[in-house]
């Protein structure tokens, strides 16, 4: 199918009511209306929603859309149901009994169907994909394929299968950060190695200033964080890489400061979550602590800050997480709170997530009464054992993807310690060509004092209107989750 730019302006116009497409979506919407299966990686805040959500209308078929986060989900069910439509639906396990056999029952009825990956192990809900005329099968945050970690999710590797039982349908994969072994994984994975089309725009966000603050210990850094936030224009989102600490800073902060202060992390239940994020959405909250849990893909775009709490695991995970800050184009800033004790957590996380060689003999020998009870490294490896691979062959996979964790990590501690453009250390990383051009507006480099007021980055008294914004999440959450 072929629809000219201008056709397609007015059909943005039409249905979204947008007048211009952002960086790289056109080009990703014409791949796609030319049934070509397409990779895009494309830098977080650009809409890569759009692309699929738009080929949806103009083809008049399913949409089918994996995504890894319920919260991601919700979002965009919600975006598309305000901007008038009414056949889409989020398939997921906080979804009451009832509702999901109706909603599996009459699948074919729904235009947008996003799934969770656990979904899909439902043989019900495969058959019923089956039967439908896709339009596009679309992979959210297709980097999770490639990514080993506390947010991986083993049933992301199993989507090549899928694609296969569906006919292979024409299949949008997004992402907005990817090195090329990011891209060769999902591309091996996803599409079996296929020729697909690959649109790449750069990871550079100009609106972010980079920044990192060394200190010495727990205490300064809890004093420099209070000092800060108390500073920075709201709203903004501290990440940590524990739970327990999220709740202890949030509880700091709110003994400290005048802000509205919540947490967000998995040890909450669903609902507290789901409020949480419909909170901030709405302006009712200042400043969240969260773990990586929360962000994927929730598109709030006055986001002024990110403050990294501890290390990042590395710098796709950086990326995705300073990328929720300045969606609306507006100055922005992203610190990373740097002590040297941190790197000692990031560590422990690689060798919690990961399976060690003594847990994979013991899982293996004892598979049967261990299936479904083993946590994480349980399901990693259930998948493994399916595929057929030996304890020898499981043992050697995990060595070296051990390896690449570590790696990634002393990129991290390089971007820390770089005394270079943290710009165009990131750039690079990226396989970016081309110099970057230094500003005062660009990043701090090292040995550099953080200038908050020259960036525009301090508190003012002024309200703004989002605050004032009249809830009604509290009916949505009844219905959500059936109370």
């Amino acid at each position: 199918m072929t629809i000219s730019d201008k056709k397609l302006e007015e059909l943005l116009q039409k249905h979204f009511g947008f007048s211009e497409f952002r960086s790289g979506q056109k080009d990703v919407i014409h791949s796609l209306l030319e049934r070509k299966s397409t990779l895009a990686i494309l830098p977080t805040g650009t809409g890569k929603s759009l692309c699929y959500q738009l080929i949806g209308k103009i083809c008049k078929k399913p949409v089918v859309i994996i995504s890894p986060l319920i919260s991601l989900m919700q979002d965009q069910v919600e975006q598309l149901r305000f901007a008038g439509e009414k056949r889409v639906v989020a398939l997921t396990s906080v979804l009451p009994f009832e509702r999901k056999k109706y909603v599996i029952e009459h699948l074919e009825h729904f235009n947008f169907i996003y799934l969770a990956p656990e979904m899909l192990n439902k043989k019900e809900v495969v058959e019923k994909l089956m039967g439908l005329d896709l339009a596009l099968l679309v992979v959210d945050e297709a980097h999770c394929i490639s990514k080993w970690g506390p947010d991986f999710r083993p049933d992301y590797l199993g989507l090549g299968d899928l694609r296969k039982k569906l006919n292979s349908p024409t299949t949008l994969a997004l992402t907005a950060t990817a090195t090329k072994k990011v891209e060769e994984d999902i591309i091996r994975i996803l599409f079996d190695r296929q020729k697909i089309k690959t649109i790449r725009h750069s990871v550079d966000r100009p609106n972010i200033f980079l920044a990192v603050e060394n200190v010495e210990n727990q205490k300064e850094k809890n004093q420099k964080l209070v000092q800060l936030v108390e500073r920075l224009k709201t709203p903004g989102l501290i990440y940590f890489s524990s739970k327990k600490k999220a709740d202890e800073i949030a509880d700091l902060l709110r003994q400290k400061s005048k802000l509205n202060v919540s947490s967000y992390h998995a040890g909450r239940t669903a609902i507290d979550r789901y409020t949480v994020q419909q909170q901030f959405m709405r302006g009712e909250l200042d400043v969240i602590c969260a773990t990586s849990a929360f962000g994927m893909g929730v598109n709030k775009k006055n986001i002024r800050y990110v403050i990294h709490y501890h290390l990042p695991a590395d710098l796709e995970s950086y990326l995705q997480e300073i990328g929720r800050a300045g969606r609306d184009g507006k100055q922005s800033i992203a610190i990373l709170l740097y002590q040297a004790s941190d790197v000692i957590l990031q560590r422990q996380l690689i060798n919690m997530t990961l399976p060690e060689d003594e847990m994979i003999q013991y899982y293996m020998d004892n598979m049967q009464r261990l299936k479904g009870h083993a946590g994480e490294q349980g399901e990693l490896l259930d998948y493994y054992c399916k595929q057929g691979l030996s304890s020898r062959q499981v043992k050697e996979l995990f060595s070296r993807r051990r390896d690449e964790k570590s790696k990634n990590l002393n990129e991290i501690l390089a971007y820390i310690n770089t005394a270079e453009c943290r710009r165009e250390y990131i750039k690079r990383y990226f396989g970016e060509e081309g110099s970057q051009i230094h500003s005062g507006l660009c990043c701090q480099l090292m040995g550099e004092k953080l200038d908050l007021a020259k960036l525009g980055m301090e508190e003012t008294e002024e309200v703004t209107a989002e605050s004032s914004i009249s809830s009604n999440y509290q009916k949505t959450i009844r219905k959500l989750f059936n109370l």
